[in-house]
Formats: structure tokens, sequence, C-alpha cells
């Protein structure tokens, strides 16, 4: 979710110095075409495999015979696995080349892939996705800082564009793809077509992926990183947005993990198709994304973040109705809600950090992903206790959470300006 993301993700290693920027590749320059249409395939095979099975939760507690609640770790543990792996991904990718990382993430990753379909158990269905969420944590640990060395600085933008918006649509395909197939032949057979899918994406782009120019193999120092993490944890302003791009998730993960289960229930009864559609909604998030500089420019941080948990509150409300179009109504604005936040608050990271920013925004991508695993339990776990307005409950205090760290935020900034104002 970018992101995301939506899945969107965060530039990690893109602050890596690299030598005569003029000679990096450009628009209509060699290698151009190829360098980014193959890490756009990296990202549509990373998201969908991501993902590939949240629009088929009821269909796997089904067939296991389990609670929303436990078919939902199917999720939360692969979104986990990438959260705890990204920040180590990013230390080996300095060392043993962005290429490398991403070709070897993605290997295991589809290999993976292709393991899920015969899991003879939801334990194994579990464990299978969690090494392939810590497998394909490489790509978003080495993707945009591949870019940042190979890519000329006014493409730079185009280019990293393009690989998010891979993600987009892989994170929003994959649900799509598993919703019909499944609804034909069941959730095995779905995810295996997304695993071929990723297969055929990972093998166009090893072969297209032009190999680096500029990269310049560094030492791991565990040392040097760890100093440089607890650094950016030591930072009140990080920290705080950290807390409130895993709060965003929180609600969108809890939301698009369960929505699946309310809408098989009466008075809907949709079939498993439609279902996996309700994801289209997806391509909402990507405008609100794209706007949310402009809403930053009219409002500053902090307000675009209030205009973000406002939208997403009403969305949240909204959805609590019977009537269809009203819950379609609320998904949107949940969706735009959580996109516009997300946006204002990992670039905000990237302005925040005055050194080390590859492992300022890979911290703020782990937390964001650990708020979408607890999303994805915690808002089952409520669906299971209180149905729809029980998940609902968990969003509007995670949005409510939004909130209280903005206020404090806003607060905290009035007194250091009017310290200063006092010291001159």
């Amino acid at each position: 979710m970018s992101p995301a993301s939506t899945g969107a993700s965060t530039i990690v290693g893109a602050d890596a110095s690299v030598p005569t920027p003029d000679a990096r590749v450009s628009p209509g320059g060699p290698g151009y075409r190829r360098m980014s249409f193959a890490l756009f395939l990296a990202g549509v095979a990373t998201f969908a495999l991501l993902y590939s099975t949240q629009a088929l939760l009821p269909l796997i507690s089904g067939e296991f015979g389990v609670a929303a609640s436990d078919a939902s770790w199917t999720v939360a543990a692969a979104t986990g696995g990438l959260a705890l792996f990204v920040l180590p991904m990013s230390a080996l990718s300095e060392r043993f080349g962005r290429r490398a990382v991403m070709t070897a993430s993605l290997a295991v990753a589809v290999t993976l892939g292709l393991l899920v379909p015969l899991a003879p158990s939801l334990g194994v269905l579990i464990a299978l996705r969690a090494l392939q969420g810590a497998a394909l944590a490489g790509l978003p640990a080495s993707a945009t800082a591949y870019l940042a060395e190979e890519v000329s600085p006014k493409a730079l933008v185009t280019a990293i564009g393009l690989f998010v918006a891979g993600n987009s649509v892989g994170g929003m395909s994959g649900r799509v793809i598993t919703g019909w197939v499944a609804q034909e032949w069941g959730w095995r057979i779905a995810v295996g077509v997304i695993g071929v899918i990723a297969v055929a994406c990972a093998v166009a782009f090893r072969l297209l992926l032009p190999a680096p120019k500029h990269f310049r193999a560094g030492s791991l120092r565990p040392r040097v990183l760890a100093r440089t993490v607890r650094a950016h944890l030591s930072d009140p302003l990080l920290c705080r947005l950290y807390a409130i791009g895993a709060l965003f998730m929180t609600v969108f993960g809890g939301v698009y993990t369960v929505i699946g289960y309310r809408l098989t229930e009466a008075p809907f009864s949709l079939p498993q198709g439609i279902i996996g559609s309700i994801f289209l909604v997806y391509l909402v998030g990507t405008v609100s994304a794209s706007t949310a500089g402009r809403l930053v420019g009219r409002l500053g941080r902090r307000g675009a973040l209030y205009a973000a948990g406002g939208t997403t509150t009403a969305g949240l409300l909204l959805s609590l109705a019977g009537s269809l179009p009203l819950v379609l109504a609320g998904l949107v604005l949940i969706t735009a809600g959580f996109f516009a936040g997300h946006a204002v608050a990992s670039s905000a990271v990237s302005k925040t950090a005055t050194h080390g920013r590859a492992q300022a925004s890979a911290l703020y991508q782990s937390a964001y992903y650990i708020g979408s695993s607890a999303g994805s339990t915690v808002g089952a776990i409520a669906f299971h206790a209180g149905g729809w307005a029980g998940t609902v409950g968990v969003g509007l205090l995670a949005v409510l959470g939004v909130v209280t760290i903005t206020v404090f935020g806003t607060r905290a900034a009035r007194l250091q300006r009017r310290g200063l104002a006092t010291a001159a």
C-alpha cells in the first residue's frame, strides 16, 4: 500500500553518493526504458505476491475451518516479515549490490510463491508467507537506491514513479485476479496463478535490468548502522512520523483484510470475483497520494494530516451503513484518506532526516508494515468479536492516535518557536 501502496515503497538508500552524475541515464538515453520497465515489473511481482491472499481470506477460512483472525495471519505474516527485514536488506544491498539483492530476493520469493498453493495446513501456509515477506524486503530496500545511482537527477522522480506505479498495479491486480480465478477454481489455483505471473515478471526483470555502472560497494559496518538507527529513534519528530505511518496502515490493513468477510455475508452476499474487484478502489489512492503535495502547500503538513484523518474517519463511519453504495463510498474515503496521510508522513521523513536518509526511510517502512500486520490481525479479531462495527472501532482508535500525535506535534512546535523567540 507505498506506500502506498499501496503498497507504495519509501525511498531506501537514495542518498548514496555516486560519481559523475552526467554519465547516468536519462529519458531517451540508452537503457532508460529497459531499466524503468524492469523495475516496474519488479514492483508488480513484489506487491502481487505480498498481498496475494488478502482477497481470498474467506475461502481460506472455509477450507481450514478457522476464523478470520486466524486466516488474517497469511497477510500479517508476509507484511511482518518484510517489516523486520527491510533494514537488514538495505544494509546488504550496500555491500553486495542493488541488482544482486533484488535478483536474489525475487528468486526466493517467486519460488516460495509456487509452494504456497501446496501448503497442507494453515500453519505451513503462514510460515511460507512469512518467509516470502522476508525475501521480498530486498526489493524496496534496493530498487530506489539503484535508480538514484544509475538515473540522472532530473529523471529520478519519473523513474521512481514508475516503480511505485508497479507497486500499485501489482497490489491491485493481484487482488482482483485472485478474486475472479478463485471464484471458478478455488484459492489455491488463484495463488498459483499469481505465482506464475510473478515468475514471468522476475525473469523479465533480470533479463532487462542493465548492469549497474555507478555502484560502489561499502562495508556492512553494523556499528555505524546501529548508531544511525539509534539517532533516528531518538528524534521525536521522526518517531511521531513513524507512529503516524503505522497507525494509518493499521486502519487500511484492518479494513481491507476484513472487508471480504463482510461482503460475503448478508445483506450483501457478493461472489468472490466481485469482492476481488472492490480493490479497484486503490485507484482513488493513486490520485490522493499524487495531490498530497498540493494539500500540504495549502494546509501545511499538520493540516494535511488532520484532513487525511478526517477523511478516513468519515469513510469508516459511512461504511457502517447497510447499503452497498454507501459502503463503497466509505471505502473510497478511507482509501483516499489513507494514501494522502501516508504520502504526507513518508515525504516528511525524507525532509526531516539530515543524515542517514536511507535508514530513516527504512525505519518508516518497517513501522508502516508493522502497522499493516497489526491492522490485519487486530481488525480480524475485532470482526470476530463484534462484526464490522468492531473493525471500524479499531480503525477509529487508530485515527484518534494520528490526531493525538499531530496535536502533540503542533504543541511541541509552538513551544519551540516561543523558546527561540525568547532566546532571541
